[in-house]
């Protein structure tokens, strides 16, 4: 069970950090991508609805393909647990995004919203980048050295429902950034704090087909957290669970659909490019009955581990909780390796949801303090993004508009 040896509240910077915020002190993660079909569980108070996407708990994993390849368990030479880092500007849900917080050159930033409808019908994934993580252009610009970060942003809009997928991920230059502590712009898209809420207006154009995606959302904290926790061994890649439950109001011109749901909201940044750091990682999001629970999972260039498993109640409050062992998945279809942290080693549900040749999305069911759970689980490989190969790829579903 859990044990409370965290604060319920802490801090988003070290105690005494300048306004600069340099990075001396990383679901998704990765193009953290939504269910398509039926549903997609949420951090939220209550089991999440996960119809048709995960099977139950004790049924066998799908079959995953027979594609050659892949990689085997690098060893470890120890592990260590994510530590937190330092104090919000202010108190509650405003002083939290920061959206014009530094990004130091090859750095990053990203704000990352989940959904899923309350009939489990429809889901969404919103990413807005800073320092695209997966980039094809900014990764070619760090090989050159000092890449800018503010030249290579985007608005990642992933839509899923019984109609099909909406896909767009366009990047943009830094002409088309504008931002302030509470509003972050590119393109035509937006991201801003209004009364204690997070508005969304989204105009994108999707690839590989092009077609409209435009609509407003609203997201309203149920819990808010308060703390930032490093996913490395120095605090170069940091973490926020801004809004581990939220309700979500989503109303989409094009396609032409309107739902309310149940969210998560967090915050990512780094020093540094992923890649340089991590060779994989492992991120999962349980739902439980009363609050939710997150296991993240790094594996460093030096073949060491950095843990952290949350337990949120529905009030926000966070505490510790010692993770269950590393059970081995199938491998998807391109061969992905998965791992998830799971208190049973048999009977572990699994649908792939999203299959790359370095990321896997996955819906689970599995069992967490003595329960059944549903989830959401992602595997990167930072060894396979840095194959030429891959970035050869890449640009077929991330168009640059500079």
């Amino acid at each position: 069970m859990p044990r409370r040896d965290l604060p319920a509240t802490g801090a988003v910077r070290a105690d005494g950090e300048n306004r600069s915020r340099d990075y001396e002190d990383k679901d998704a993660a990765g193009f953290r991508l939504g269910i398509p079909g039926d549903g997609r569980s949420s951090l939220r108070s209550g089991v999440a609805r996960l119809d048709g996407v995960v099977p139950a708990v004790g049924s066998a994993q799908p079959d995953c393909g027979t594609l050659s390849g892949g990689w085997q368990r690098s060893s470890g030479t120890g592990c260590t647990d994510g530590g937190i880092v330092g104090t919000a500007r202010g108190s509650g849900f405003d002083a939290g995004p920061d959206f014009d917080c530094e990004v130091p050159p090859n750095g990053y930033a990203w704000w990352y919203i989940d959904a899923l409808s309350d009939d489990g019908r429809h889901a969404l994934t919103i990413i807005a980048l800073v320092g695209s993580v997966f980039s094809p252009y900014y990764a070619r610009a760090r090989r050159r050295g000092f890449a800018d970060p503010l030249d290579h942003c985007t608005f990642n809009v992933v839509l899923y429902g019984p109609n099909g997928k909406s896909w767009a991920m366009t990047e943009r230059g830094r002409n088309s950034l504008s931002r302030t502590q509470s509003q972050l712009t590119i393109s035509r898209s937006t991201i801003s704090l209004e009364e204690g809420e997070l508005s969304l207006f989204i105009d994108e154009i999707g690839v590989p087909v092009p077609r409209r995606i435009r609509g407003t959302i609203r997201l309203r904290p149920l819990a808010v957290g308060r703390t930032t926790y490093r996913i490395d061994d120095v605090g170069r890649h940091l973490w926020h669970p801004i809004a581990p439950a939220a309700a979500i109001e989503v109303k989409m011109t094009h396609p032409s659909l309107q739902w309310s749901g149940h969210g998560y909201f967090d915050h990512n940044r780094g020093a540094t490019p992923l890649e340089d750091d991590f060779s994989r990682w492992t991120w999962t999001r349980f739902a439980l009955e009363h609050g939710s629970a997150i296991a993240y999972d790094t594996k460093l260039r030096d073949g060491r581990n950095v843990s952290l498993a949350l337990h949120f109640d529905p009030n926000g409050e966070v505490s510790r909780f010692e993770p269950p062992p590393m059970v081995d998945m199938k491998p998807t279809g391109w061969r992905m390796k998965r791992e998830l942290r799971s208190e049973i080693s048999e009977g572990i549900s699994v649908r792939t949801l999203e299959d790359t040749p370095f990321y896997a999305r996955s819906a689970i069911g599995a069992q967490l303090f003595g329960k059944p759970v549903t989830g959401m689980h992602e595997s990167l490989s930072l060894d396979r993004f840095r194959s030429r190969l891959v970035q050869w790829m890449l640009p077929f579903r991330l168009p640059r508009r500079a």
